[in-house]
Protein backbone atom coordinates (compact mmCIF):
# COMPACT_ATOMS: atom_id res chain seq x y z
CA UNK A 1 0.00 0.00 0.00
CA UNK A 2 1.32 3.47 -1.30
CA UNK A 3 1.73 5.81 1.56
CA UNK A 4 -0.15 9.28 0.78
CA UNK A 5 2.08 12.18 0.45
CA UNK A 6 1.58 15.51 -0.83
CA UNK A 7 3.91 19.07 -0.36
CA UNK A 8 2.26 19.81 2.85
CA UNK A 9 4.41 19.72 5.91
CA UNK A 10 3.79 20.89 9.86
CA UNK A 11 4.24 24.27 9.15
CA UNK A 12 1.01 24.08 7.11
CA UNK A 13 -1.86 25.61 8.12
CA UNK A 14 -5.45 24.81 8.10
CA UNK A 15 -6.50 27.63 5.61
CA UNK A 16 -3.70 27.14 3.50
CA UNK A 17 -5.14 22.83 3.31
CA UNK A 18 -8.58 24.27 1.97
CA UNK A 19 -6.98 26.93 0.02
CA UNK A 20 -8.55 26.55 -3.50
CA UNK A 21 -11.35 24.15 -2.36
CA UNK A 22 -14.90 24.83 -3.13
CA UNK A 23 -17.07 23.18 0.21
CA UNK A 24 -20.14 24.82 -1.32
CA UNK A 25 -23.06 22.79 -0.19
CA UNK A 26 -21.38 20.35 2.29
CA UNK A 27 -22.68 20.04 5.49
CA UNK A 28 -19.39 20.26 8.85
CA UNK A 29 -20.03 19.19 12.55
CA UNK A 30 -16.80 19.86 14.73
CA UNK A 31 -16.85 18.46 18.30
CA UNK A 32 -14.76 20.47 20.40
CA UNK A 33 -15.32 23.57 18.11
CA UNK A 34 -15.29 26.50 21.49
CA UNK A 35 -11.18 26.35 21.72
CA UNK A 36 -7.92 24.98 20.45
CA UNK A 37 -7.71 23.04 17.15
CA UNK A 38 -11.06 23.09 16.92
CA UNK A 39 -11.62 26.45 16.67
CA UNK A 40 -9.36 26.24 13.88
CA UNK A 41 -10.82 23.35 12.15
CA UNK A 42 -14.23 24.49 12.23
CA UNK A 43 -13.47 28.25 10.64
CA UNK A 44 -11.35 27.05 7.83
CA UNK A 45 -13.74 24.36 6.88
CA UNK A 46 -16.39 28.07 6.76
CA UNK A 47 -13.83 29.64 5.35
CA UNK A 48 -14.09 27.42 2.22
CA UNK A 49 -18.24 27.19 1.86
CA UNK A 50 -19.15 24.63 4.15
CA UNK A 51 -22.24 25.39 6.63
CA UNK A 52 -20.22 24.38 9.88
CA UNK A 53 -21.81 23.64 13.04
CA UNK A 54 -20.04 23.56 16.14
CA UNK A 55 -20.83 20.84 18.71
CA UNK A 56 -19.55 22.05 21.61
CA UNK A 57 -20.37 21.40 25.77
CA UNK A 58 -20.04 25.26 26.39
CA UNK A 59 -22.45 27.41 24.26
CA UNK A 60 -21.80 30.79 25.52
CA UNK A 61 -17.96 30.03 23.94
CA UNK A 62 -19.16 28.83 20.99
CA UNK A 63 -21.16 31.34 20.32
CA UNK A 64 -18.07 33.73 20.71
CA UNK A 65 -16.45 31.61 18.41
CA UNK A 66 -18.59 31.25 15.68
CA UNK A 67 -19.02 35.08 15.60
CA UNK A 68 -15.64 35.25 14.98
CA UNK A 69 -15.82 32.61 12.43
CA UNK A 70 -18.74 34.19 11.04
CA UNK A 71 -16.75 37.85 10.34
CA UNK A 72 -13.73 36.28 8.93
CA UNK A 73 -15.36 34.09 6.58
CA UNK A 74 -18.53 36.70 5.73
CA UNK A 75 -20.61 33.08 6.29
CA UNK A 76 -23.82 34.01 8.24
CA UNK A 77 -24.87 30.42 8.52
CA UNK A 78 -22.13 29.00 11.40
CA UNK A 79 -24.29 27.01 13.85
CA UNK A 80 -24.16 26.01 17.48
CA UNK A 81 -25.49 23.11 19.33
CA UNK A 82 -24.88 21.49 22.68
CA UNK A 83 -22.95 18.27 22.81
CA UNK A 84 -21.64 16.53 26.43
CA UNK A 85 -19.85 13.82 25.23
CA UNK A 86 -19.38 12.76 28.67
CA UNK A 87 -23.36 12.21 28.85
CA UNK A 88 -25.39 9.78 26.17
CA UNK A 89 -28.30 11.11 26.90
CA UNK A 90 -26.87 14.58 25.25
CA UNK A 91 -25.25 13.02 22.49
CA UNK A 92 -28.73 11.09 21.39
CA UNK A 93 -30.75 14.48 21.81
CA UNK A 94 -28.13 15.88 19.64
CA UNK A 95 -28.30 13.29 16.72
CA UNK A 96 -31.94 12.65 17.20
CA UNK A 97 -32.46 16.25 16.22
CA UNK A 98 -30.48 16.21 13.14
CA UNK A 99 -31.54 16.19 9.75
CA UNK A 100 -30.78 16.20 6.41
CA UNK A 101 -27.08 14.85 5.17
CA UNK A 102 -23.90 15.22 7.06
CA UNK A 103 -20.75 15.38 5.02
CA UNK A 104 -18.13 15.72 7.45
CA UNK A 105 -17.97 14.86 11.22
CA UNK A 106 -14.76 15.84 12.98
CA UNK A 107 -14.29 14.04 16.37
CA UNK A 108 -12.15 17.00 17.57
CA UNK A 109 -13.25 17.20 21.51
CA UNK A 110 -11.46 15.32 24.03
CA UNK A 111 -9.77 15.37 27.87
CA UNK A 112 -6.29 14.47 28.42
CA UNK A 113 -4.67 13.69 31.69
CA UNK A 114 -7.60 14.06 34.14
CA UNK A 115 -7.76 12.97 37.81
CA UNK A 116 -9.97 9.51 38.06
CA UNK A 117 -13.66 10.21 37.20
CA UNK A 118 -16.60 8.98 35.58
CA UNK A 119 -19.04 9.87 32.68
CA UNK A 120 -22.60 10.34 33.43
CA UNK A 121 -22.90 6.81 32.87
CA UNK A 122 -20.32 5.21 34.55
CA UNK A 123 -17.53 5.25 32.42
CA UNK A 124 -13.94 5.67 32.92
CA UNK A 125 -13.63 9.76 31.97
CA UNK A 126 -11.39 9.49 29.42
CA UNK A 127 -12.37 6.30 27.85
CA UNK A 128 -15.85 7.43 28.01
CA UNK A 129 -15.41 11.24 26.79
CA UNK A 130 -12.64 10.63 24.42
CA UNK A 131 -14.06 7.52 22.53
CA UNK A 132 -17.54 6.39 23.60
CA UNK A 133 -18.93 9.55 23.63
CA UNK A 134 -17.84 9.86 20.34
CA UNK A 135 -18.92 6.71 18.72
CA UNK A 136 -22.35 7.06 20.02
CA UNK A 137 -22.21 10.67 17.95
CA UNK A 138 -20.77 8.52 14.85
CA UNK A 139 -22.79 6.03 15.03
CA UNK A 140 -26.50 8.05 15.65
CA UNK A 141 -25.03 10.19 12.91
CA UNK A 142 -24.92 7.05 10.29
CA UNK A 143 -27.91 7.71 8.10
CA UNK A 144 -27.15 11.16 7.91
CA UNK A 145 -23.61 10.41 6.74
CA UNK A 146 -24.74 7.97 4.30
CA UNK A 147 -26.85 10.14 2.93
CA UNK A 148 -24.08 12.27 1.60
CA UNK A 149 -21.48 11.94 -0.99
CA UNK A 150 -18.06 11.03 0.72
CA UNK A 151 -18.72 11.32 3.72
CA UNK A 152 -15.66 11.71 6.00
CA UNK A 153 -15.44 10.58 9.57
CA UNK A 154 -11.99 12.52 11.11
CA UNK A 155 -10.73 11.29 14.64
CA UNK A 156 -8.26 13.28 16.52
CA UNK A 157 -6.27 10.69 18.32
CA UNK A 158 -2.33 11.13 19.13
CA UNK A 159 1.00 9.72 19.41
CA UNK A 160 0.02 8.92 23.10
CA UNK A 161 -1.26 6.38 21.45
CA UNK A 162 1.57 4.15 21.94
CA UNK A 163 1.55 4.22 25.90
CA UNK A 164 -1.40 1.75 25.68
CA UNK A 165 -3.58 -0.82 23.60
CA UNK A 166 -7.52 -0.89 24.36
CA UNK A 167 -7.31 -3.18 27.57
CA UNK A 168 -10.11 -5.32 27.11
CA UNK A 169 -10.30 -7.04 30.20
CA UNK A 170 -10.23 -3.53 32.70
CA UNK A 171 -11.91 -0.84 30.50
CA UNK A 172 -12.40 1.72 32.93
CA UNK A 173 -9.60 0.99 35.96
CA UNK A 174 -11.64 -1.35 38.25
CA UNK A 175 -9.05 -3.45 38.52
CA UNK A 176 -5.69 -1.69 37.88
CA UNK A 177 -4.57 1.56 39.26
CA UNK A 178 -5.49 4.64 37.66
CA UNK A 179 -2.64 6.36 35.84
CA UNK A 180 -3.85 9.21 34.01
CA UNK A 181 -1.19 8.94 30.96
CA UNK A 182 -2.27 5.15 30.57
CA UNK A 183 -6.25 5.97 30.54
CA UNK A 184 -5.01 9.16 28.34
CA UNK A 185 -3.35 6.53 25.94
CA UNK A 186 -5.87 3.70 25.82
CA UNK A 187 -8.65 6.35 24.75
CA UNK A 188 -6.49 7.30 21.70
CA UNK A 189 -5.32 4.17 20.62
CA UNK A 190 -9.43 3.76 20.68
CA UNK A 191 -9.25 6.74 18.35
CA UNK A 192 -7.74 5.11 16.04
CA UNK A 193 -9.33 1.22 16.01
CA UNK A 194 -12.34 3.53 15.49
CA UNK A 195 -11.62 4.74 12.51
CA UNK A 196 -10.19 1.12 11.25
CA UNK A 197 -13.75 -0.18 12.22
CA UNK A 198 -15.92 2.11 10.69
CA UNK A 199 -14.11 2.24 7.21
CA UNK A 200 -14.49 -1.65 7.31
CA UNK A 201 -18.42 -1.40 8.31
CA UNK A 202 -19.44 1.92 5.96
CA UNK A 203 -17.22 1.98 3.10
CA UNK A 204 -20.09 0.60 1.36
CA UNK A 205 -22.04 3.62 2.59
CA UNK A 206 -19.46 6.09 0.79
CA UNK A 207 -18.39 7.30 4.29
CA UNK A 208 -14.88 6.24 5.56
CA UNK A 209 -12.64 7.64 8.69
CA UNK A 210 -9.36 7.85 9.65
CA UNK A 211 -7.62 9.46 11.90
CA UNK A 212 -4.71 11.85 12.99
CA UNK A 213 -2.06 13.45 15.52
CA UNK A 214 -2.53 17.00 15.68
CA UNK A 215 1.25 17.90 16.53
CA UNK A 216 2.53 19.48 20.02
CA UNK A 217 0.01 22.59 20.73
CA UNK A 218 -0.20 24.86 23.67
CA UNK A 219 -4.06 24.31 24.37
CA UNK A 220 -6.60 24.28 26.78
CA UNK A 221 -6.22 20.43 26.34
CA UNK A 222 -3.66 20.67 29.14
CA UNK A 223 -5.33 22.12 31.76
CA UNK A 224 -5.20 18.69 33.80
CA UNK A 225 -1.39 19.62 34.46
CA UNK A 226 0.15 20.62 37.41
CA UNK A 227 2.01 23.95 36.71
CA UNK A 228 5.32 21.99 37.94
CA UNK A 229 4.16 19.32 34.75
CA UNK A 230 3.55 22.34 32.16
CA UNK A 231 6.79 23.80 32.78
CA UNK A 232 8.55 20.47 32.39
CA UNK A 233 6.86 20.06 29.24
CA UNK A 234 7.90 23.39 27.90
CA UNK A 235 11.56 22.93 28.92
CA UNK A 236 11.19 19.73 27.21
CA UNK A 237 10.12 21.15 24.16
CA UNK A 238 12.17 24.13 23.88
CA UNK A 239 15.24 21.70 24.30
CA UNK A 240 13.74 19.51 21.36
CA UNK A 241 13.31 22.22 19.27
CA UNK A 242 17.01 23.65 19.76
CA UNK A 243 18.15 20.66 18.96
CA UNK A 244 16.48 20.44 15.60
CA UNK A 245 13.87 17.62 16.67
CA UNK A 246 10.88 18.76 16.73
CA UNK A 247 9.02 21.62 16.98
CA UNK A 248 5.74 23.02 18.56
CA UNK A 249 2.75 23.91 16.27
CA UNK A 250 0.22 27.03 16.63
CA UNK A 251 -3.27 25.83 16.69
CA UNK A 252 -3.96 26.78 13.02
CA UNK A 253 -1.24 24.15 12.30
CA UNK A 254 -2.15 21.77 14.55
CA UNK A 255 -5.87 21.83 12.90
CA UNK A 256 -4.15 21.37 9.13
CA UNK A 257 -4.30 17.52 9.56
CA UNK A 258 -7.97 17.43 10.47
CA UNK A 259 -8.96 19.92 7.70
CA UNK A 260 -7.00 17.78 4.87
CA UNK A 261 -8.57 14.49 5.73
CA UNK A 262 -12.33 16.29 6.08
CA UNK A 263 -11.42 17.47 2.50
CA UNK A 264 -8.64 16.61 0.62
CA UNK A 265 -9.24 14.72 -2.86
CA UNK A 266 -6.30 12.88 -1.85
CA UNK A 267 -8.43 11.11 0.66
CA UNK A 268 -11.82 10.25 -1.12
CA UNK A 269 -12.80 6.51 -0.61
CA UNK A 270 -9.43 6.40 1.51
CA UNK A 271 -10.37 5.09 5.33
CA UNK A 272 -8.70 3.45 8.15
CA UNK A 273 -5.54 5.04 8.19
CA UNK A 274 -3.16 7.39 10.35
CA UNK A 275 -1.58 10.58 9.42
CA UNK A 276 0.45 13.19 10.89
CA UNK A 277 1.74 16.74 9.18
CA UNK A 278 -0.98 16.09 6.30
CA UNK A 279 1.08 12.65 5.76
CA UNK A 280 0.13 8.87 6.09
CA UNK A 281 2.58 7.40 9.02
CA UNK A 282 4.13 4.25 8.83
CA UNK A 283 3.18 1.62 11.22
CA UNK A 284 6.11 1.45 13.67
CA UNK A 285 7.33 -1.15 16.07
CA UNK A 286 7.61 2.04 18.42
CA UNK A 287 7.41 5.62 18.20
CA UNK A 288 10.52 7.81 16.67
CA UNK A 289 9.99 11.09 18.32
CA UNK A 290 6.24 11.74 18.06
CA UNK A 291 6.10 10.11 14.39
CA UNK A 292 4.25 7.22 13.78
CA UNK A 293 1.75 4.22 14.34
CA UNK A 294 2.22 1.78 16.37
CA UNK A 295 0.66 -2.15 15.40
CA UNK A 296 -1.72 -2.20 18.43
CA UNK A 297 -3.91 1.11 17.28
CA UNK A 298 -4.58 -0.10 13.57
CA UNK A 299 -5.00 -4.07 14.66
CA UNK A 300 -8.20 -5.06 12.44
CA UNK A 301 -8.95 -7.59 15.05
CA UNK A 302 -8.69 -5.26 17.78
CA UNK A 303 -10.61 -2.50 16.24
CA UNK A 304 -13.38 -5.14 15.35
CA UNK A 305 -13.52 -6.03 19.20
CA UNK A 306 -13.83 -2.54 20.24
CA UNK A 307 -16.81 -1.72 17.83
CA UNK A 308 -18.56 -4.69 19.04
CA UNK A 309 -17.79 -3.53 23.23
CA UNK A 310 -18.86 0.18 22.79
CA UNK A 311 -22.45 -0.97 21.05
CA UNK A 312 -22.94 -3.12 24.41
CA UNK A 313 -22.06 -0.69 26.75
CA UNK A 314 -24.51 1.85 24.96
CA UNK A 315 -26.94 -0.27 24.27
CA UNK A 316 -26.63 -1.57 28.07
CA UNK A 317 -26.83 2.24 29.31
CA UNK A 318 -29.38 3.05 27.28
CA UNK A 319 -31.66 0.06 28.65
CA UNK A 320 -30.34 1.52 31.87
CA UNK A 321 -31.66 4.89 31.56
Amino acid sequence: MTLITNDFDGTTTALQVVDGLDLSGRRAVVTGAASGIGVETARALAHAGAQVTLAVRDTAAGERVAADIRRSSGRDDVAVAHVDLADLASVDAFTAAWTGPLHVLVNNAGVMDSPHGVTAQGWETQFGTNHLGHFALATGLHEALAAADDARVVSVSSSAHAQSPVVFEDLFFERRAYTPGLAYGQSKTANVLFAVELTRRWADDDVTANALMPGGIWTPLQRHWSPEQRAAAERQAAGAEAAGLFRMKTPEQGAATSVFLATSPQVRGVGGRYFEDCHEARVVPELVGLDGVVPHAVDPGAARRLWEVSEELLATARAAA
